[in-house]
């Protein structure tokens, strides 16, 4: 039976057999004599943690002494040291490299080395094959879009453990670990120290060490410069997280546009129910949307993958100059569509019709809004103007943008103005527009019977149309209004004494008002213009009573306090004649 001894491999400790143990002494001493000076302890360091690794997992739970078969699949694993020189391309141990195979697996660790945080994304990158900055920008939008970001990142931080040895830096990429990688990592690592070492000024150094004072400047300076770049870095983020967002939204906004005349069921018309409302073609708008503002939310995004990371690769001069010119070009052809545009809306036109009422001072005058049954169905029944289809499928404009005025005359007939205003780029185009809008009413009996829309043919297009209704009447004639009167109403309910309420009422004609007839009382209102007409003090036993009297033409009030508590408080209305 073979003696057994225990050794500290990697930080682990192991019984092994004296043959296995002999074995594996002459395999790192052929390890030793195989590597340079460079470096050698500690690539020696990384070989026994693997090592210690290999064994943990052929042992298990069951087994408890490091036999030679233990050790000849840990040699088989890792490689003989001929079979791995720096120089040479291939190893020549075939059996070494296909059972390596079954070791080149990738194992999830944090990339501490290329981390802008905590490692996450750099390691998750590699475990992927994808490039950490994607990773980093989705994370950003889950942050700042829905919240989860940081719980998300929080929780892959401390689950995921940091790749510090260099085995683990190895299965982070895939790579085999064997001598070969193993010695290749740790030059690799040296070579970089050694590099950031060969580019320093040792003159200045020498200079800087000798002047204590200029080195707490220095480090002061470094310090400042750090409190810089990590505040560019969340100004970067911030401009990264709204110009992405902006620009996607763009990007989506842009495509709608240039192909919503293909979508079904859009009522789009000769572009004039457009965002822009120009009369260009839509695909054209869309790529004016998207120059215009896309391109210099492009550029921002840009500017803030510089800042998070300086050293983002440039998209090139080509690209920069050949983006400047589509935006110089979008901005100019833009200026050109929206000076035409507000050319469109410089100048108003107002065309007006006059009517007399045959009515007499002493009649009452009924007025009611009606709406057409076809329109007034539909689902575009709005103030603003909007595209539909009469009943005989012909595209016109609709709107029910349609005020009433109530106005005083001196005259001793009513009559009704209806104007209908539009706008041009001059004053006889402006006019014609005006002239085109078709709006009715009629008088029957008594009853003023006025449309609540007004349509005009899309050729027109959207110019601001309007119809406005003045109704004169003179003093004393009754003004009755239906109830749907007051959604069309314009003007201060101070000069109307208009009273809103689940019916209509009736008005008698005023110089300076009309005033209602009928209407309930308000007490907010007879409130106004109260006079006091009588105050008492008297003082009986040890009470003091106090009575105010108030009245005006509508009510009148008692006040009594007792010793300065008012304890009634009563109203009296009058009866109107």
């Amino acid at each position: 039976m073979n003696k057994t001894t225990s050794i500290n491999l990697g930080g682990f400790f192991f019984h092994i057999d004296e043959d296995a143990f002999r074995k594996l002494s002459n395999y790192f001493e052929a390890v030793k004599r195989s590597l340079s000076s460079d470096g050698r302890d500690e690539i020696i360091k990384d070989i026994e943690s693997r090592i210690a690794e290999i064994f943990q997992e052929k042992l298990g739970t069951t087994k408890q002494v490091v036999g030679l078969i233990e050790v000849d699949e840990v040699i088989a694993i890792m490689g003989q040291p001929e079979d791995y020189k720096i120089e040479n391309d291939e190893p020549k141990n075939s059996f070494s490299s296909s059972y390596n195979v079954n070791y080149n697996s990738k194992k999830l660790y944090r990339d501490k080395e290329n981390a802008l945080l905590g490692g996450v994304m750099s390691g998750l990158g590699h475990y992927f094959g994808v490039d950490p900055l994607w990773l980093r920008i989705i994370m950003v939008i889950l942050f700042f879009g829905f919240g989860t970001g940081i719980i998300l990142y929080l929780i892959l931080w401390i689950l995921i453990p940091e790749a510090t040895t260099t085995s683990q830096k190895l299965e982070m990429k895939g790579e085999p670990i064997n001598i070969s990688n193993i010695e290749r990592k740790v030059k690799e690592g040296f070579n970089e120290i050694s590099d950031k070492f060969s580019n320093l000024d040792h003159d200045k150094i020498a200079s800087n060490a000798k002047q204590g004072a200029e080195k707490v400047g220095s480090t002061l300076s470094d310090i400042i410069v750090a409190l810089f770049k990590a505040f560019g870095k969340v100004i970067g983020l911030f401009i990264l997280i709204f110009s992405t967002l902006s620009f996607l939204g763009v990007v989506v906004g842009s495509v709608i546009l240039m192909f919503s005349s293909t979508l079904p069921e859009i009522m789009l018309h000769d572009n004039i129910h457009t965002p822009f409302n120009f009369d260009v073609p839509l695909w054209a708008q869309g790529l004016l949307f998207l120059f215009t503002i896309g391109i210099p939310l492009f550029f921002f995004v840009l500017i803030g993958l510089r800042l998070l990371i300086p050293n983002t690769k440039s998209i090139g001069n080509y690209a920069k100059y050949t983006l400047l010119a589509l935006w110089i070009f979008s901005v100019a052809a833009l200026t050109i569509v929206g000076v035409n545009y507000a050319t469109e809306l410089s100048h108003d036109g107002k065309v007006s019709k006059k009517d007399l009422l045959p009515l007499a001072t002493t009649d009452t005058l009924e007025v009611k809004f009606v709406s057409s049954d076809y329109f007034s169905k539909s689902k575009y029944n709005h103030t603003n103007l909007r595209v539909m289809q009469d009943s005989s499928k012909h595209d016109i404009i609709y709107s029910n943008n349609v005020n009433i005025h109530l106005k005083y005359t001196d005259k001793k007939q009513p009559y009704i103005i209806v104007e209908k205003t539009a706008q041009g780029r001059n004053f006889e185009e402006a006019n014609k527009r005006a002239e085109n809008i078709k709006y009715n009413y009629k008088f029957e009996g008594k009853q003023l019977l006025l449309d609540n829309y007004f349509l005009t043919e899309v050729e027109n297009k959207f110019r601001g149309q309007e119809v406005d209704i003045y109704l004169y009447m003179p003093e004393g004639m009754v003004y009755y209004p239906n109830k749907n009167v007051e959604d069309y109403l314009s003007g201060n309910n101070a000069d109307y004494d208009y009273h809103y309420g689940p019916e209509g009422y009736k008005y008698v004609v005023t110089e300076s008002k009309l005033n209602c007839l009928d209407c309930p009382p308000n007490s907010e209102n007879d409130d106004d213009n109260l006079i006091i007409e009588d105050i008492s003090d008297d003082v009986i036993g040890n009470q003091r009573i106090e009575k105010t009297t108030t009245k005006n033409d509508s009510i009148e009030k008692v006040t009594v306090k007792v010793n300065g508590k008012e304890i009634i408080n009563t109203e009296v209305r009058k009866s109107k004649n």
